[in-house]
């Protein structure tokens, strides 16, 4: 498993400077000191019944950080007449909220109402990462769980089928740069997508051709058998890279043939800076791990509204 520790100097440079919480990577050193290894344990327990949970996991802390910042929001449950995040169109297919119920409920049992649920979701992000051969780093900790989740906020998330400017706008917006954009891009070497999410390239693209021409032909075939026009296999869809549970740098590779999923992905091609970034990646793993410990950092460390740490992350406290 590769391995990159970034020291204390450098993560605190890092952090995002929108963030009105100091988070600190010793945060939980003397109320909970325990806590990250008992969350590492839950993890990797899980990991071991399902290899979805890492790129569900990683998925999970985006969307979360992505609206109102990293305060768990998206771990809310609705109730009453409030549809909650989770509900909203695009996070209908997030799963393993169960992952961090447990992690919770383990450190819960050690330290009562110590750490806060958006802090275990940055931590199982991390670890999702890590034990999936990818680069480890010490998460900057101090999160709190916010109160306010609306399924119409999740209108704000990045779309699979933006263009650079789009993607570009939805970043700066976070305080993110287009570097942050193309290494946190490559958290699709994780995980699988529905058909939905990449129709758009693979039928109907435009008035002149079905299929986006910027697809490599062969895959394009391959894209359009298992997710025909009239697809009503809700189950159907294709892995987001050739190795779907292993963190490594085979997106960047298969970008650059041609053979991404989403127009999103491919949009990375379109801009001199974007490109060499990609071919940077595809070129040096090592470079991309260093890279996307660096964005992880700071887009986890975006600041939330979260002012409570939640007993139970699906409910607020009372």
């Amino acid at each position: 498993m590769a391995t990159i520790f970034l020291s204390l100097v450098t993560i605190f440079s890092l952090i995002n400077l929108h963030s009105s919480n100091a988070l600190s990577v010793n945060y939980y050193h003397q109320t909970c000191p325990n806590a990250e290894s008992t969350i590492t344990k839950v993890v990797k327990k899980s990991m071991m019944n399902d290899r979805t949970v890492p790129a569900a996991l990683l998925r999970m802390h985006f969307h979360d950080c992505f609206i109102k910042g990293c305060d768990a929001s998206v771990l809310l449950n609705s109730q009453g007449n409030n549809q909650a995040e989770k509900d909203g169109p695009p996070n209908i297919s997030l799963h393993a909220f169960y992952v961090i119920d447990n992690a919770k409920k383990e450190v819960e049992k050690m330290c009562p109402g110590v750490v806060s649920c958006a802090d275990i979701l940055a931590l199982a992000a991390k670890d999702a990462v890590a034990l999936s051969g990818g680069p480890s780093w010490d998460v900057p900790k101090g999160r709190k769980d916010g109160k306010i989740s609306k399924a119409n906020d999740t209108r704000q998330l990045p779309f699979p089928t933006f263009n650079i400017s789009q993607l570009h706008q939805s970043f700066s917006q976070r305080g993110l740069s287009i570097d942050d954009l193309v290494a946190l891009s490559g958290g699709h070497t994780l995980g699988f997508s529905h058909c939905s999410s990449f129709q758009n390239r693979i039928h109907n693209f435009n008035n002149i051709t079905n299929v986006d021409p910027s697809m490599s032909p062969s895959f394009a075939t391959s894209l359009r058998q298992v997710c025909p026009m009239h697809n009503k296999v809700k189950s159907a869809g294709a892995n987001l890279d050739s190795s779907p549970t292993v963190f490594d740098n085979a997106y960047y590779k298969l970008l650059l043939q041609g053979k991404s999923i989403f127009s999103s992905d491919q949009a990375l091609l379109t801009t001199s800076r974007t490109k060499a970034l990609v071919t940077k990646f595809a070129t040096s793993q090592q470079e991309f791990y260093h890279a996307f410990v660096e964005s992880m950092i700071r887009m986890s460390s975006i600041s939330g509204t979260g002012t409570e740490i939640r007993l139970n992350c699906g409910v607020v406290n009372h």
